[in-house]
């Protein structure tokens, strides 16, 4: 018992942060079919994500007490830090399945309560500890598409924030929805500040197929989760008055965000086949895969949710086909998943 003990202590001790973003990835998959009606396959989604939630938050928690150090290390690492968000949009997003499809108001409320207090701890914890570590890495080495995670928490916050704003009575309801318009707000902000970094570097450095890391998806799924959040204050325009008079101005943000997030697609695609078609980059399976699994399930929902907010019909089937191609990366990766645990095993053996 104490050498399988050991064992899991060292195989802890690697434990990416963010590896909450396969309950990020699940639980957009689930609220995707949920609203194209798909029979079954949103609950049964919904109850494995409370099992994967539970699982590597003990696993995550288990690491902390054991490995202090390493948790402190990831937290001053520039690569590293920004994977802690993954907890906040974890929360997030596992609240908008407890309301939707567990008809949980309060369930819904707790997890906003507890993703409110680990946005508010990363964003002023990471970003402090960033600016005033005195050994920083230079841009091209420093930053990727895994910060946009940070706009994706802050986002989450905005969407949880927006669904639950009708469910409760006034005053709540008006403070909700000035609390979605805010984050909203930020995280658009937050984008444009990181987002010019990162094409900054994407251009004017020299970019190996290894320096394409699967986080760069989240380029687009941090404009997609907020095409979602844009989508959800105009749905709740008439429980605000101060949303009715700024309406244009969120439509316009709201299309402005699809666009971008649009745009990514195609690049990304070109990308990925330039790192694994043409240099030969090898496919092996990676944690770090299902923040491209996100992105995919939340352009799906986002772009759902704005044909209903603003009544585009003609963009027809697309968000069903971007659900499938994100279903099916989430097969692969799960599968991925089971069969990459006991090489971990036998690795840290």
């Amino acid at each position: 018992m104490n050498a399988l003990l050991r064992h899991a202590r060292a195989s802890l001790e690697t434990m990416s942060p963010g590896y909450f973003s396969m309950v990020m990835a699940t639980g957009i998959l689930s609220l995707a079919a949920h609203l194209m009606a798909v029979p079954f396959l949103p609950q049964a989604l919904f109850a494995l994500n409370w099992l994967l939630f539970a699982i590597i938050g003990t696993l995550a928690l288990l690491r902390a007490r054991w490995h202090p150090r390493r948790v402190l290390h990831d937290l001053f690492d520039h690569s590293q830090a920004p994977g802690f968000f993954t907890f906040v949009a974890a929360c997030s997003i596992l609240g908008c399945q407890s309301l939707l499809i567990g008809h949980s108001l309060r369930l819904a409320a707790v997890l906003g309560g507890v993703g409110l207090a680990a946005w508010v701890g990363s964003t002023y914890t990471i970003f402090a500890v960033l600016t005033v570590k005195a050994r920083k890495p230079t841009l091209d080495r420093g930053i990727n598409g895994g910060w946009l995670l940070a706009v994706v928490a802050t986002q989450s916050m905005s969407v949880l924030a927006a669904l639950l704003a009708p469910e409760v009575a006034q005053p709540l309801r008006l403070e909700l929805n000035f609390f979605a318009l805010s984050m909203w707000l930020w995280g658009g902000m937050f984008y444009i500040w990181m987002m010019s970094l990162i094409f900054y570097r994407y251009t004017f450095f020299a970019f190996s197929p290894a320096d394409l890391s699967p986080p760069y998806w989240i380029n687009m799924g941090a404009m997609a989760i907020s095409t979602l959040a844009g989508s959800l204050l105009i749905i709740n325009t008439p429980h605000a008055p101060f949303l009715l008079s700024m309406l244009p101005f969120i439509k316009g943000f709201t299309v402005f965000y699809w666009a971008t997030g649009t745009w990514w697609i195609p690049m990304l695609l070109v990308l990925a086949v330039w790192r694994h078609g043409v240099r030969r980059f090898p496919f092996a399976y990676d944690p770090m895969y299902w923040g491209a699994v996100f992105p995919l399930g939340m352009y799906a929902t986002s772009t759902l949710r704005m044909m209903q907010a603003m009544d585009l019909r003609f963009l027809g089937l697309l968000p069903h086909a971007v659900f499938g191609a994100g279903l099916l990366a989430w097969l692969l990766l799960f599968v991925g998943q089971l069969r990459a645990l006991p090489r971990h095993w036998r690795a840290t053996a």
